[in-house]
């Protein structure tokens, strides 16, 4: 830690944090593994997501881009896509609510409209029991649209509750998404405060950062070169963050017309890229090593006009078939796809041990949802990023048998986590991945 007037700041590991001529220094230390998991709503039109069969069932083949994911294409070794999976209940659930709720609990939300929801305990929770306790923070869930107007039944026979997250530390325990960018960056970096705080910061001129400068200089001058520029990178990326973050509040204060709190840009891409900047940096000071991000609510009315569309996003993934309509929906889904692989970019650039932050991650990237026209629950798009510390390896579409439950999967990479589970939410097997 670097510590400074009422501020601590996370370091990356260093090569210098080891003692010399102990036995980890004379051995490759062994990178924390983490887990994340990237939600996308309303499904999307299956044809330009999923990979065209081409070998027999339950095999693994080579892995044919599709128009969605072809902006994850310099990633192709370290992308797998899974095909067949089905969502919790099968064909006998079909709506927005249970989406959401069962992609990472892989469970059957309860029909209720009141107080006594019931899902399950999502995956991301059963790992953070499992390593992340070891962080500052076992998990973090962050998301883009603000849930704290949906309360009773947003879609019939649905709580809101469902849509509003889709971490679950429970059966009946929703964690809450956080969507301002300040107000997570301060809980990474320990700059608390209250509402009126944080706008008189807007009037000053200086940086988290200036309170361990000195600090700062004079571990720069202690350690290895390798070390040095490891450590200047992550302190200007830290910077930047706060940068970005000030000029959104001091844009969105000065502009009274605009109802959005004091932190979250204006812009939809410039709010996702900050809050997976957050995310990146998180794990690379290993402040946590699981997260959670809803980039959007499902049967979220949010508008594209960078895309050239008036539609919203629900509108849209209600194309009735029409190939023109189905295009659009897609061009959607490719945006949030470019926006992932910045991220992905983020966590390939950060170096750890022998590879990368990547290399040590496994992330996962997808949707409750299959065609959004229908509220299908088969197939899903569903794909795994990642080399998970050398457990992973990509370039491959795997076809599960045919309606296989998505918590097969789930149970798969607690394995990997070092969790054995023998059931998960509606689990019937393991789908070795």
């Amino acid at each position: 830690m670097l510590r400074g007037l009422g501020t601590v700041v996370a370091l990356p590991f260093l090569e210098s944090m080891v003692p010399a001529m102990t036995a980890l220094a004379q051995t490759p230390a062994r990178p924390p593994l983490r887990f994340g998991a990237v939600y996308v709503p309303n499904g999307c039109p299956i044809p330009y997501w999923m990979p065209k069969e081409g070998m027999p069932k339950g095999e693994a083949g080579p892995l044919a881009l599709t128009p969605i994911l072809q902006p994850l294409e310099s990633f192709q070794r370290e992308l797998t896509v899974i095909g067949q999976l089905s969502r919790a209940g099968g064909a006998g659930v079909t709506d927005h609510a249970v989406s959401s709720a069962g992609w990472l609990t892989g469970a059957v939300a309860k029909q209720t409209e009141a107080e006594d929801i019931q899902v399950g305990i999502s995956i991301d929770q059963v790992l953070a029991k499992a390593i992340g306790q070891e962080t500052p923070f076992p998990s973090l869930e962050y998301a883009t649209e603000d849930f704290t107007g949906y309360i009773g039944g947003c879609v019939p026979g649905y709580s809101c509750t469902y849509m509003n997250t889709i971490s679950w530390g429970g059966e009946a325990a929703p964690l809450p998404m956080e969507i301002n960018p300040r107000v997570a960056f301060e809980r990474l970096f320990g700059r608390a405060g209250t509402p009126d705080d944080r706008r008189q910061r807007l009037h000053e001129d200086r940086s988290i950062l200036d309170s361990v400068v000195e600090e700062a200089g004079s571990l720069q001058r202690a350690v290895s070169a390798p070390d040095r520029s490891r450590l200047d990178d992550y302190l200007t990326n830290v910077r930047e963050i706060e940068r970005r973050i000030g000029r959104v509040e001091a844009r969105n204060s000065s502009d009274l017309e605009y109802a959005a709190p004091v932190g979250i840009p204006e812009s939809f891409e410039e709010h996702m890229g900050v809050m997976f900047d957050l995310l990146a940096i998180a794990y690379q000071a290993d402040l946590t090593r699981i997260f959670t991000f809803m980039t959007g609510r499902e049967a979220s009315q949010r508008t594209y006009p960078s895309l050239n569309m008036s539609q919203t996003h629900h509108d849209t993934s209600h194309h009735g078939q029409q190939p023109d309509k189905m295009a659009q929906h897609a061009k959607i889904n490719t945006y949030f796809t470019v926006l992932f692989a910045s991220f992905l970019e983020r966590l390939r650039a950060a170096p750890e041990g022998e590879g990368s932050v990547l290399d040590n991650s496994l992330i996962a990237y997808g949707t409750g949802m299959s065609d959004g026209q229908a509220h299908n629950s088969y197939p899903l798009p569903f794909a795994l990023v990642g080399g998970a510390g050398g457990r992973m390896r990509g370039n491959r579409y795997l076809i599960a048998p045919e309606w296989t439950s998505i918590a097969n999967v789930w149970v798969s990479v607690a394995d990997m986590f070092g969790t054995r589970l023998e059931t998960f939410g509606e689990s019937t097997g393991r789908f070795e991945i």
